[in-house]
């Protein structure tokens, strides 16, 4: 890394981490240099597609265009974080019993953003689903088993 370079600290999926960042690295630059995390991916380069996921304070950013010097002291989810030892998170096995994903790159930014949408709106209709996921972009096309998998996700949740 050239140029200046400053330390930031934060949560990653539950762990109190450090990284050294130039001035002009995004978060997911800093989750793939420093913490081999390949989860969230860069596709578009411009925040329109949802590859590059990651939930910041529990909010879904795009990872590609968000400083990691705003990271400083935030708590930051990826994909690699949502499961624990023993079981999968509810969204991920949503989507796998709907077969949500063909080739499984945008399917890390679905999963965070349907965590978010479930978050504020546990019963999402289907326009709200289709409007809350617009901005990701499968390019398999696999969209009617990524409804499916919210809306059977929603079902379960219950009242409230």
């Amino acid at each position: 890394m050239t140029g200046l370079t400053r330390p930031i600290r934060f949560t990653l999926n539950g762990k109190t981490v450090d990284a050294l960042i130039g001035p002009s690295e995004t978060v997911l630059d800093v989750l793939q240099r420093c913490f081999n995390l390949y989860g969230a991916r860069e596709s578009c380069g411009q925040g329109l597609c949802g590859c590059c996921t990651v939930l910041i304070d529990g909010l879904a950013v795009s990872g590609c265009l968000y400083l990691a010097a705003f990271a400083d002291g935030a708590d930051v989810r990826t994909i690699e974080g949502l499961a624990d030892a023993e079981r999968l998170d509810p969204v991920q096995e949503a989507f796998i019993a709907s077969s949500a994903f063909q080739c499984g790159f945008c399917t890390p930014g679905f999963v965070l953003m349907t965590r978010q949408l479930l978050a504020e709106n546990p019963h999402p209709g289907d326009d709200d689903i289709k409007h809350y996921l617009a901005g990701n972009l499968c390019r398999c096309g696999a969209y009617p088993e990524i409804l499916d998998a919210v809306r059977t996700l929603a079902s379960r949740a219950g009242p409230g």
